[in-house]
């Protein structure tokens, strides 16, 4: 039977919040920043990051900068920053020699999401990827998953999965999408949403549960 399975990329299968904090000090230290500008930089941008948070950065502190300027800088710093473990790529490399098909599915702007999948080595473990800038929705948007199904090759209605660590995007959206889903615990569990299939504390103890799946 073929078996698919959907990754969140931030916060699941890369650490983004080292990688914001490190990409923040280069970039407010390249361009000369004040304590204050980075202060809101890191306010702004802790949870998702566009070009228009540059342009409202620019018009609160008066910057000479172009917004694109600053944004593309920022998309390079965190490609540069951002990790995903060596022990990770290897489970997702198992994955796919036990003919799993592997897809992400993140939310965020396309180019910064596809630079941290390039510069991680992701975009070559996965068949496909669907990011919310590339519809303009954002999970738990079944649409979302329905993007990366069609981009990997898969029918949804199949026996696939969703991991990840946000309650409501990952794990409820994942639900919408009439997917099988595993947790990363860490946020707090909203109420009234129904339990995930799984709960782990890291993503290579999601992967050994497929793995066994495939067994």
């Amino acid at each position: 039977m073929s078996r698919f399975a959907f990754f969140d990329l931030d916060g699941t299968l890369a650490d983004r919040q080292s990688a914001l904090s490190d990409a923040l000090t280069r970039l407010c230290r390249s361009r000369a920043l004040s304590p204050d500008a980075e202060r809101w930089l890191r306010i702004e941008l802790a949870d998702r990051a566009t070009v228009n948070d540059f342009a409202r950065l620019r018009d609160a502190f008066n910057l000479e900068e172009s917004a694109t300027d600053l944004w593309q800088e920022y998309v390079d710093l965190m490609a540069a920053a951002v990790t995903c473990r060596p022990e990770v790529l290897e489970g997702l490399a198992r994955l796919r020699a036990a003919a799993w098909t592997i897809g992400i599915v993140t939310n965020g702007a396309s180019d910064i999401q596809r630079a941290k999948l390039t510069a991680t080595g992701l975009a070559d473990l996965v068949d496909g990827f669907a990011v919310s800038g590339d519809l303009e929705i954002r999970k738990p948007d079944p649409r979302l998953f329905a993007l990366a199904a069609a981009r990997c090759g898969v029918n949804l209605a199949a026996d696939g999965w969703m991991v990840g660590d946000n309650p409501t995007g990952d794990i409820g959206g994942g639900h919408q999408a009439g997917l099988h889903t595993i947790w990363l615990r860490g946020r707090p569990w909203p109420d009234g949403l129904p339990a995930a299939h799984h709960v782990v504390d890291d993503v290579t103890d999601a992967i050994t549960i497929l793995l066994n799946e495939t067994e």
